[in-house]
C-alpha cells in the first residue's frame, strides 16, 4: 500500500472511529430492548379517554402490615360494649395465626370529627381535619391473609406476581406529563420494602418503562449523576455528537422508527439527570412547610417519612402521573416493628407507627388542597386487609381479617364526606355494599376516564385488563 493510500485509510477510520463506538454502545442497549419500545413516549395506548376524566393524576399511600379498621377509621360502639367477652357464633374461630381470645376494644376512643361528624380515631388527630373531604370505603374485603400476597393484590387484584400493578396501567393508558420524570414512582418507606417488594410497582407483562421507579427521599434515583473525571462540557459535548449521528441516521434511514423510538427512550435518561434532582431538591422549600410536615422532627422514623410525603407533593407538582408512597415496610422477625402487623402488642405497634404516619399525611392533604393539585390528583389510602375484632389467644393484639377492611379515597372527582358500605356489629366482616380491590381499581380507572373493562393487553392468547374479569366502579363516592 502506498504512504498516500496508508494515509487515507488512517483518516477514514479515524473519523469514522466514534461513529463505530456510538454504534456498538447503541447496539449494546437495543440487544435487549424489547420491540414494545417503539410506542410513542409521551402518549399512551388509548389514543383519547373512554370517559370524562375527573382526575388526571394518582397518589396511593400504602400502610402495609394490614391496618387495622377498627382502630383507625371504622368505630364500633358494640365492640366497645362487649370489651372481653366471646365474638358471637365464631367462639372456636382460628384466624391466621391460630385460636381467637375475647372481643378487644380498640385502645383508642373515637372522636367526632369535621361538620359530618364522623368518628376518628383519636390516635390520629391530624388526619381527623380531613374527614369532610374523604370517601371512606368500609366494606373491603381481600382473597387473601398473607401479607405478601395481600399487598400485591391490592396493587393489582392478583394474589399472584407477574401482573401488572395499577400504576403502570395507568401508565400504559396515558403515559407521561412530563417527558424529564418518571411516569409511575414507587417512594419506599426508611424501614425497606413492602412485603413482596418490588412486585408491588410491577409493569408485569406490559412493556417495562411502565414498571414504577423506586424512589425516595433518602435514596435518590441511582446513576443519575455523570462520573466525577466527566466535566460538564465534556458531557454536553458528547451528548450533542451522540444527536448529530442519530438525526444523520434517522435522515439516511426514514422508515425506521422502530429504532428512533428506542433511541428516545434512552434520551429520557440523559434528561433526567437534570429534572430528577431537582425535583427531590426538598432543601429549596419554605421552613414553614418543613415545620408542617415535620422534616425535622426528633423520631427519625416521621422525619424520614415526611421528606417523603414532601417528595410526593413535587412529583405531583411536576406531572408525576402516578405516585405510590409507602408508610412502613416488610415484616419483620417482631410482629408490628417495620409495619402495622400488630399480632401481640397492639397499643405498643400502634403508638409507634400512628405518630410517624398522622402529621406528615395530614400536612401533605393540606399542601395539595392550598395549592390546587387537588382538582387533578386522586388520593387513595390502602392496606391489604383488615384485623380481628378479637385479640389473638394469650396476646393484646389482633389477627389477619380479610374479611372486612377500610381503605378511602379523596381530591379529583370524588365525594367528600362520605361512607360507603358497613362492616357488622364488630367489624368482623363487610356485610353491606362489599367491596373488592377489583371494585376499587375500577372506580379509580373511572375517575380517571378509563373504562376498566376497555382497557386491555394481549397477552398468553387473551386479553388481560387490570380488573381480570370482575368489578364494578363505586359511582356512589363520585362527586
Amino acid at each position: 500500500m502506498s504512504a498516500e493510500l496508508a494515509a487515507l485509510a488512517r483518516r477514514s477510520f479515524l473519523g469514522q472511529v466514534s461513529t463505530g463506538m456510538a454504534g456498538l454502545a447503541l447496539a449494546d442497549l437495543l440487544r435487549d430492548a424489547p420491540a414494545s419500545a417503539a410506542e410513542p413516549l409521551s402518549g399512551g395506548a388509548l389514543a383519547e379517554p373512554h370517559l370524562v376524566p375527573r382526575a388526571r393524576q394518582v397518589l396511593q399511600i400504602f400502610c402495609p402490615g394490614a391496618a387495622s379498621h377498627i382502630d383507625l377509621w371504622d368505630h364500633k360502639p358494640e365492640l366497645d360494649r362487649r370489651d372481653g367477652e366471646r365474638l358471637p357464633g365464631e367462639e372456636e374461630f382460628l384466624s391466621f395465626q391460630g385460636p381467637n381470645g375475647p372481643l378487644m376494644r380498640s385502645p383508642w376512643p373515637f372522636a367526632p370529627a369535621g361538620e359530618s361528624g364522623k368518628p376518628i380515631s383519636t390516635l390520629l388527630p391530624h388526619m381527623a381535619r380531613h374527614v369532610d373531604d374523604i370517601a371512606f370505603i368500609h366494606s373491603m374485603t381481600s382473597r387473601t391473609n398473607t401479607h405478601g400476597p395481600g399487598c400485591v393484590f391490592m396493587n393489582s387484584c392478583f394474589t399472584r406476581e407477574g401482573f401488572p400493578t395499577a400504576g403502570a396501567w395507568v401508565s400504559y393508558a396515558y403515559g407521561t406529563l412530563n417527558s424529564n420524570l418518571p411516569t409511575y414512582v414507587a417512594i419506599q418507606d426508611v424501614r425497606g420494602e413492602p412485603p413482596n417488594g418490588k412486585a408491588n410497582w410491577s409493569s408485569g407483562f406490559l412493556p417495562a418503562r411502565h414498571q414504577g421507579i423506586p424512589l425516595s427521599a433518602q435514596q435518590p434515583l441511582r446513576n443519575l449523576r455523570p462520573p466525577e473525571s466527566v466535566t460538564e462540557r465534556e458531557e454536553r459535548t458528547t451528548r450533542d455528537l451522540l444527536r448529530a449521528l442519530n438525526e444523520r441516521h434517522a435522515a439516511a434511514h426514514p422508515a425506521e422508527s422502530e429504532l428512533q423510538a428506542r433511541i428516545a427512550a434512552y434520551e429520557l435518561a440523559a434528561r433526567m439527570q437534570l429534572a430528577a434532582p431537582a425535583a427531590a431538591d426538598l432543601a429549596s422549600e419554605s421552613e414553614s412547610t418543613h415545620a408542617a410536615y415535620g422534616t425535622a422532627d426528633e423520631n427519625p422514623l416521621k422525619a424520614a417519612y415526611a421528606r417523603n410525603c414532601l417528595l410526593a407533593r413535587r412529583l405531583l407538582e411536576q406531572g408525576v402521573r402516578y405516585v405510590s408512597l409507602y408508610c412502613a415496610s416488610r415484616a419483620s422477625a417482631v410482629d408490628g416493628l417495620l409495619n402495622w402487623d400488630a399480632h401481640k402488642t397492639l397499643k405498643g405497634d400502634y403508638e409507634r407507627h400512628g405518630p410517624v404516619f398522622d402529621q406528615p399525611t395530614a400536612a401533605l392533604l393540606d399542601d395539595l388542597k392550598q395549592r390546587g393539585l387537588l382538582n387533578d390528583v386522586l388520593v387513595l389510602w390502602t392496606t391489604e386487609f383488615g384485623r380481628m375484632p378479637t385479640r389473638q389467644s394469650t396476646t393484646q393484639g389482633r389477627d389477619h381479617n380479610p374479611d372486612a377492611f377500610t381503605c378511602w379515597m379523596m381530591g379529583a372527582g370524588v365525594r367528600g364526606g362520605v361512607s360507603y358500605g358497613a362492616t357488622d356489629d364488630f367489624g368482623r366482616r363487610s356485610v353491606t355494599d362489599v367491596a373488592t380491590a377489583y371494585d376499587f381499581h375500577a372506580t379509580v380507572l373511572e375517575l380517571l376516564g378509563i373504562d376498566h373493562e376497555r382497557l386491555t393487553y394481549y397477552h398468553n392468547g387473551t386479553n388481560r385488563r387490570l380488573t381480570d374479569v370482575h368489578g364494578h366502579p363505586i359511582r356512589a363516592i363520585m362527586a
